[in-house]
Formats: structure tokens, C-alpha cells, sequence
């Protein structure tokens, strides 16, 4: 049973194991518009994973994951659902392009590269849980540590520090006073019959609190850190970094990691340094290592972009050569191999494959008919409509409309968009999309910064400019156009008006964009074809 804490529910997520595909897809929702094919194929194979996880080890391992192809134009969300599936699971997660592989013999990556990068990923993820972990051991540790440096030496360290003891007399020559002595002082005066160790006790503990409250942000200690003027080898070789795999640091521990120097630094400066060396210094990194390659062979998933690149059956020559020589070579990868890391062995058998193209030029059956069978589920993803455009620039958690408004915000202007002025967008990202190349989404992009172009630019002015007499329409400013938007002839439109709103909370200025606004700011670059096309 999954348990939310009081005002967070929706922050926190469902136990995975728990999650339904229905809850799968429904997550997805919050930041994907429609695809409801492609939700409901990545719900199956996650859950089926979950199922794979609960059985026993022998019929676990014959059990292979069903990879995914995705077939669709670009923008319509092929990317964001591999992408949030990843974040959804906490699993490691790699895209990369199928176009930047070439063929073993050719110069440029190899396929192997995509699982070493995939456990470096899983590393990473790993090495952070674990800080959060340790985060509070650490704190303390350093925190001591930092006490140290900031306490004054008793009068033992004292001797060994630079005390001079003369000879045949009992007089011992003390350093100079530092300027925290005056803790010593205040707590000697205290009670001249405490023991030494509870006056530097209770120096500590003045130290310590005032450090916590922020009184010694600013004061300077001297920290031995680690020189990190590593020098550097350049090697050449006929196979590709990644194959590299001499650990100079082993084989030359007198060049590496173990230099000093002397550093000043502020307080909360070095309070961070120190964190983070106590951090490393209780975090196991074999642990981390293990647990990352089990995480990555258990639970991986690599989208493979760009599909459709690398499909078709060369006859001849040229610089797509190596074309079919890459399928052949991705084919072991996701089929099941054993690919040789500097961490260890990792096995690919239960790594989960998703792959997309838009298929405009081939088709997925120009591809190797090995790999065609090794994605047995295909996916086709729709173009988007005017309404899909609509509900991507409201609805998801994160849309386009709630960041910028929440940009402007930050400059002191409200910004409202009325449903007229959305669905004027959708409409004219839409056109668009039809008259010229069909970039999905992505279009919304350019459409919303064309909009905002004037807002944006004139947002700090109108912050910052002295309160004008208001009419009784409730303006205090207006957005005029500064700057021409095309080379043509230029027909005048009226200013956005800038309204000042009374709130609880005081008075705001807010700034409404509605359809007419929208047509004077796109309208005439739209009707320029030649001209949408470089700048749409």
C-alpha cells in the first residue's frame, strides 16, 4: 500500500511495483497529449518487466523484454514518452542516435558504446542516492572538521605548534594570540576550576553554534585540497576510446590523486569542499558499481533514435556504406550480449530497446529482417491536430503557457492568455505544419516566442517605469511594437494594453493576449511562405 504524506500526494510517486498499466499511461498523460497506443505498448512492457522481476531465476532469464519500435513524424512525442517512462522508474536511461554509428573499421563510434554509457549513467544515479544517504553524516563530519581549523590550539598543541620552552626555567613562550582566544577567555573567566578538556569542550560547542547560525561565513581557513593538475597522456590507437581500458591511476598511484596544496577559502566555501570529501569518503563505490551494472542489466532501457537513418539495403557506394554494417552491429546489443566495460561484464539480455524513426524516406521492413524480428511491437504514432495543439500548450504539468508565464512573472507581470488566443496558436502552428515541413510540437515553440517577442522584450521597462495614470479601462502602460518584424510594409495595430488588477494580496500588472494580438504578431510572417519557411 503506497502512503502519501499530508500535502505532498502528488508530489510523490506510486509504489512501481504497484502501478497498474492504466496508472502507467495515466502518469504519462501529465506530460504527453494522445498517443494513447504508444502509452499503452511502454505500460505493457514496463509492467511486464515488474512481472519478469516477481518470478523465479530460471524462468526469469529465458523471459526477454519486448523492445518497442515507434513509428512517426517528429515532434509528436516519441522522445518525451521513452524519456518519462525512464524518469517514472528510476531506471537508466540513454538516447542516442542510431546515425552516429558506424560500422566496426570505420572512424566513429561503436555500437558497445551505448552500454558503457548506459553505466556510467547508472553509476551517476546510484552515487546520489547513496549521498542523500550519507548527506547528514557527512554534514556532521565536516562540520567537526571545520571546528578544528577554526579552534584555537590548547596549550599542548601550542608547544608542538611553535611554543618555545627556554631551558632550566618553567616559562613557556606562547604564539601570537589568535583572534579566537577571546572564546577561551570567556570560558576560563567562566569557572577557574574547570578541567581544560571542558573549557575546549565548551569552545567547541560556542564555535559550533555560531558556525550554524552564519556569524563565520565570512571568516578565512586554510585547507589541504587535492591537486587536481592531472597530467595528461594523449594516445593514439586504432580502436576507439572506450576500448581503452588502462587504468592509469592504478599503474602510476604516485601521479595521480596524491598531491596537496594549501588553499584559502571561506568558511562556507570550505564547509561544502569538506562535505563532499566526507561524502566520497563513506560512500563504497564497489557497492555503487555492483548495484549500478545489476540496475542497468535489470532494469535499462536505451531509446535508439533515428532508426530510419540507418535503414535500407545498400547495393553500392558512398558515405552511406556502412548503413546495413550498423544494423548488424546493433543486432548482438539488442538481441543479448556480453559487452566488456570497465566495470565488469555487462549482459544486455534483459536491457530494454526502444526505438523511433519517422520512416518518411524507408520503411521498417527495409530493415535486416534480424533486426526487424528483434522488435516485435510497432508502434505508429499520429500527426497532431489543431486540438492536440490546443491541449499541449494547457494541459500537461509543465505546458508551454504556464512557463512563460511563470518567466514573466518574475519581472513583475502577469500574463494571461485567453482560450481564443490558444486555439489562434494551435491554428496558426498547425498551417504551418502543413504548408511547410511537419516538425509536430516543436512548432509551438517558435509560434509562442513570436508572440511574446514584444512582452518579453519590453517586460523589465514596464516593471520598472513609474506608475501612470490609470484610465478607466484600469491601463497603466501599453506594449507597442519597437521593432518591425519583416523586411515588408507594416500595418499598424493598436498597443497591448497593460491592466493594473487589485488582489488580496496588493496590486498586480497583467498583461492579456488575445487573438487579435496573436495574428499581429504572426499573421504577415505566416503569409510570407519563402520567408516561414527559414524563420518558422
Amino acid at each position: 500500500m503506497a502512503i502519501f504524506l499530508p500535502g505532498a500526494a502528488e508530489d510523490q510517486a506510486l509504489a512501481l511495483d504497484e502501478m497498474t498499466p492504466r496508472e502507467i499511461v495515466a502518469e504519462l498523460d501529465k506530460y504527453v497529449v494522445g498517443q494513447q497506443a504508444a502509452k499503452r505498448a511502454v505500460a505493457i512492457a514496463l509492467r511486464n518487466r515488474m512481472r519478469r522481476q516477481k518470478l523465479s531465476p530460471e524462468l526469469a532469464d529465458e523471459i526477454m523484454p519486448k523492445n518497442i519500435i515507434m513509428i512517426g513524424p517528429t515532434g509528436v512525442g516519441k522522445t518525451e514518452i521513452a524519456r518519462r517512462l525512464a524518469k517514472l522508474t528510476n531506471s537508466p536511461f540513454l538516447k542516442v542516435e542510431a546515425s552516429k554509428f558506424t560500422e566496426v573499421g570505420y572512424v566513429g563510434r561503436d555500437v558497445e558504446s551505448i552500454v558503457r554509457d548506459l553505466v556510467e549513467i547508472a553509476i551517476d544515479m546510484v552515487r546520489e542516492e547513496k549521498m542523500e544517504e550519507v548527506e547528514d553524516k557527512a554534514e556532521l563530519a565536516a562540520e567537526d572538521r571545520l571546528i578544528d581549523l577554526l579552534l584555537p590550539p590548547t596549550h599542548t598543541a601550542a608547544t608542538a605548534a611553535g611554543a618555545v620552552h627556554e631551558p632550566g626555567s618553567n616559562v613557556i613562550q606562547l604564539p601570537a594570540a589568535t583572534p579566537q582566544d577571546d572564546l577561551h577567555s570567556d570560558s576560563s573567566h567562566s569557572n577557574s576550576d574547570d578541567k581544560p578538556g571542558d573549557r575546549e569542550q565548551r569552545t567547541r560547542e560556542k564555535l559550533r553554534q555560531q558556525f550554524r547560525e552564519g556569524k563565520l561565513d565570512e571568516r578565512t581557513v586554510e585547507l589541504d585540497v587535492r591537486d587536481r593538475n592531472q597530467p595528461s597522456f594523449e594516445v593514439i590507437s586504432n580502436q576507439g576510446s572506450e576500448e581503452m581500458d588502462i587504468n592509469l591511476k592504478d599503474m602510476l598511484p604516485g601521479l595521480f590523486g596524491q598531491r596537496t596544496k594549501k588553499r584559502k577559502m571561506r568558511v562556507a566555501e570550505a564547509f561544502d569542499y569538506l562535505v563532499q570529501e566526507e561524502e566520497n569518503r563513506l560512500i563504497d563505490m564497489d557497492q555503487v558499481t555492483r548495484l549500478a551494472v545489476e540496475r542497468v542489466e535489470d532494469s535499462g532501457i536505451v531509446f535508439l533514435d533515428e532508426i530510419d537513418k540507418i535503414a535500407g539495403r545498400e547495393g553500392g557506394h558512398g558515405p552511406d556504406v556502412s548503413r546495413e554494417g550498423v544494423q548488424r552491429d546493433i543486432l548482438p546489443i539488442v538481441e543479448g550480449t556480453t559487452v566488456s566495460t570497465k566495470y565488469g561484464m555487462v549482459s544486455t539480455d534483459h536491457i530494454l530497446f526502444i526505438a523511433a524513426g519517422a520512416f518518411h524516406v524507408s520503411k521498417p521492413s527495409d530493415l535486416i529482417p534480424e533486426l526487424q524480428g528483434r522488435f516485435p511491437i510497432r508502434v505508429e504514432l499520429n500527426s497532431l491536430t489543431v486540438n492536440d495543439f490546443i491541449r499541449i500548450l494547457t494541459e500537461p504539468k509543465s505546458s508551454l503557457v504556464k512557463q512563460s508565464t511563470a518567466l514573466l512573472e518574475t519581472e513583475g507581470l502577469k500574463l494571461e492568455f485567453t482560450k481564443e488566443a490558444i486555439a489562434e496558436m494551435a491554428q496558426f502552428a498547425f498551417r504551418v505544419n502543413e504548408t511547410t515541413e511537419n516538425i509536430g510540437a516543436r512548432r509551438l515553440h517558435t509560434i509562442l516566442e513570436r508572440v511574446l517577442d514584444e512582452i518579453s522584450f519590453q517586460a523589465p521597462d514596464l516593471f520598472k517605469s513609474p506608475r501612470a495614470e490609470i484610465t478607466e479601462e484600469g491601463v497603466v502602460g501599453e506594449v507597442h511594437v519597437s521593432a518591425p518584424l519583416t523586411s515588408g510594409p507594416q500595418v499598424p495595430s493598436p498597443p497591448l494594453p497593460v491592466i493594473e488588477r487589485q488582489t488580496a494580496t496588493g496590486t498586480e500588472k497583467v498583461i492579456v493576449v488575445d487573438p487579435e494580438y496573436v495574428r499581429q504578431q504572426v499573421a504577415s510572417i505566416v503569409k510570407d511562405q519563402d520567408l516561414s519557411r527559414y524563420i518558422l
